[in-house]
């Protein structure tokens, strides 16, 4: 197999970081209706990096993304953004500076790529402002580095499963956000577009200087684009670090909790994880 070239990888297998963080989150939980979702979360996502969410179904990886992306509150513990508290910004100050795609994303199908891309600029000047010069710009830029200005003016709905996601990422790019919260947005893609939009996330974070938290189902996919990996089992954080302190069999089995091999992969910086 070999390692994609289209995204390269600017930092040498890590993405510069000055110590800074973009999320803080202390001792979080979340309990819903009675039930436990998360626990005494604790992590640190490092400005300037692409982490990865992993763990099996029902971990807690997307409740968490949803509370980075202030859509659900904790109930326990705290979440800071920088220097502040998630909840001290108010909502057109966050959306300028954090940016959330969900798992399920379902409208815009009837919009063209560029009216949809052009949504990226609402924080900027609300439902009546004016589109300025500089948000066209914008748009015109998430077009090109996301690679789909040749189908700005196509129909979302007729878009092919990869180019829908990039239309998605570009109007994160237009958001002009530093900070990109990405739920799954590999799901229900085949292989070769999952390669096409984890290439591109890669290579806009560790060009464009931004910091990326996103939900993969796929540890191999993970250890391949991502910087660092947190991993979640029922609720608890059950591992951390980067992909080659998580590629080895002790910890894929504490994760996952089933028997899992390592093998090495011409080409690619981390072995290649299989269950046995």
């Amino acid at each position: 197999m070999k390692e994609d070239v289209s995204a390269p990888d600017l930092s040498g297998g890590n993405a510069p970081s000055d110590g800074a963080a973009s999320f803080v989150v202390e001792g979080v939980g979340l309990s819903i209706a009675g039930a436990t979702i998360l626990q005494d979360v604790s992590l640190v996502f490092p400005a300037g990096e692409v982490v990865a969410l992993v763990g099996h179904n029902g971990s807690g990886k997307s409740s968490l993304l949803k509370m980075l992306a202030r859509q659900v509150s904790p109930t326990a513990g705290s979440i800071r953004y920088g220097e502040h508290q998630l909840t001290h910004s108010t909502e057109r100050a966050f959306a300028r500076s954090v940016a959330y795609l969900p798992q399920d994303v379902n409208a815009g199908t009837d919009m063209t790529v560029r009216e949809l891309v052009s949504c990226g600029r609402y924080p900027w000047h609300g439902a009546l402002g004016r589109f300025s010069t500089a948000d066209e710009e914008k748009v015109e830029h998430a077009l090109r580095v996301t690679h789909i200005e040749g189908s700005a003016d196509r129909i979302v709905g007729t878009l092919s499963g990869g180019e829908r996601q990039r239309a998605w990422i570009a109007m994160l790019i237009a958001q002009d956000a530093k900070s990109l919260l990405l739920d799954e947005p590999t799901a229900a893609l085949d292989i070769a577009h999952q390669i096409e939009v984890l290439s591109l996330v890669r290579r806009l974070a560790h060009e464009g200087g931004r910091s990326v938290i996103i939900v993969l189902h796929d540890i191999n996919m993970a250890a391949r684009f991502c910087d660092r990996i947190h991993a979640l089992k029922y609720g608890h954080v059950v591992a951390s670090g980067t992909p080659g302190e998580l590629i080895v069999p002790a910890t894929l089995h504490d994760i996952y909790g089933i028997d899992m091999a390592v093998i090495p992969a011409p080409n690619l910086r981390y072995p290649l994880a299989y269950a046995c």
